[in-house]
């Protein structure tokens, strides 16, 4: 079902923005949104590094051509399907801040930033906006959808579609995102390289994987690089999990929070590494490990960790890899009554977002671009993420079928552990794990 606008439309104008970190393709939907608007006669304002600009309108600061948006035209996209980057850049500010309830939207000083953006489109004369980016850009989108819901009858109305993008994969809605594969094979190619080094050197790599909530971009990349083992949020149970109180650095609350039991983690790694030695000869490996397991470690190994804009942790500053390396490397040396082995830890992911998209990539990433245009003129939709399936059958998602109404979140969508895909990685592996489970239970 769709939410639609009225059967013709009187769209001169569309904004185009990008929020977020990048994603290969990127500038597929850009060059192929873009084009189809401008074939059909209407203007394209793309807004430069998201909502940066926009939230700094006001009486002192009038929109810029060249500083705060480009006008796209067909000189300005010739030939830019294929090519990395995103063209109209990227930042991750977020208007909707401290907007988490229906009510907030009727709280002037809480929707402050999202007014601030809505004058600021309306100073252009922009009549519909095309959001691109991940879930919490969605979040936005829904947000500045719905601040307009509340604005006075006669008020002028801009139509909100969302492209979704994240190379994480765990967007609801549609099954794969753009950017998703060539940021796959991107990083298995930097896994087998790995492996080679690891053979050679009889040593270990430890990688931490982005994927900030769930493991598809983990778990592909390590099926696609014949990783040794690889562990996301998904892998997390009452085997390797623990509680603690702690005091939440973001709300001052106490809460009791899920964390990871390090023995548990730790000693899965030095099994699978032990198993190879023993029983296949292999003194090498590569592990992947997602970046969101690091939300799950201990309250005192975040002590000082950044987070952004959206609240979450900056995962990259407590260096997951680095941290299980040491202790895998410790872990080791103790079960082999004092043999080393080398074990380094690495972070992956920043490589992949602005690599050269993929052939699949593109066409995904092209159809989703006709799509916003076809939701805002074709169709006279607002509200609407657009998605495809099948054979790239164009759909339209309501936003508020994505969004948690109570506190206006979008879900994770998370691998499930019944899947093919799930079972496929666990196949892949080493098979350490279900061989000590046999090996364990015939004791």
């Amino acid at each position: 079902m769709s939410a639609s606008t009225g059967a013709k439309s009187s769209i001169k104008k569309v904004a185009m923005l990008f929020s977020g970190g990048p994603a290969p393709a990127a500038n597929a939907v850009i060059s192929t949104a873009a084009s189809s608007f401008i074939k059909n006669g209407i203007e394209v304002f793309g807004m430069k590094h998201g909502y940066s600009s926009l939230v700094k309108f006001g009486a002192d600061y009038a929109m810029q051509e060249g500083r705060d948006f480009l006008k796209l035209d067909s000189h300005r996209l010739r030939r830019t399907r294929n090519t990395q980057g995103i063209m109209i850049g990227t930042a991750r500010e977020n208007p909707g801040k401290g907007v988490d309830s229906l009510e907030d939207l009727r709280d002037p000083a809480k929707c402050a930033k999202l007014k601030t953006v809505y004058d600021a489109l309306c100073s252009l004369e922009i009549d519909a906006l095309v959001s691109i980016g991940g879930d919490d850009t969605l979040r936005t989108a829904n947000k500045m959808k719905m601040f307009q819901d509340t604005l006075p009858a006669g008020s002028r109305k801009i139509p909100v579609v969302h492209v979704p993008k994240t190379i994480d994969n765990d967007y609801n809605g549609i099954d794969f995102t753009f950017g998703f594969f060539t940021a796959v094979e991107t990083m298995a190619a930097e896994i087998r390289n790995l492996l080679a080094d690891a053979e050679a050197g009889r040593a270990y790599f430890v990688v931490e994987s982005m994927g900030r909530s769930a493991g598809w971009l983990a778990y592909g990349a390590a099926i696609a690089g014949e990783a040794s083992l690889v562990m996301s949020v998904e892998d997390l149970d009452e085997n390797n999990t623990t509680t603690e109180e702690s005091i939440n650095p973001k709300t001052g609350v106490k809460e009791t929070r899920k964390i990871i039991k390090f023995e548990a983690l730790i000693g899965k790694i030095v099994d699978m590494m032990l198993y190879r030695e023993e029983q296949e000869g292999k003194e090498f490996g590569v592990v992947v490990l997602a970046e969101g397991l690091a939300e799950f470690l201990p309250a005192d190994c975040l002590e000082g960790v950044e987070y952004d804009p959206f609240g979450h942790i900056a995962a990259a500053s407590v260096d997951l890899g680095k941290r299980i390396a040491k202790l895998v490397t410790a872990e080791y040396k103790k079960r082999t009554n004092g043999r080393s082995r080398k074990v380094n830890g690495l972070q992956l992911g920043y490589e992949t977002r602005c690599a050269r998209p993929h052939a699949f990539d593109v066409i995904l990433g092209s159809q989703l671009g006709v799509g916003a245009y076809r939701a805002l003129v074709e169709e006279g939709l607002n509200g609407v993420m657009i998605s495809v399936k099948g054979q790239f059958d164009l759909h339209y998602v309501r936003f508020d079928s994505l969004v948690d109404p109570k506190d206006l979140k979008t879900l994770v969508r998370f691998i499930e552990r019944e899947s093919d895909f799930f079972k496929l990685a666990r196949f892949m592996e080493t098979n350490v794990i279900d061989q000590l489970d046999k090996d364990r239970r015939k004791q």
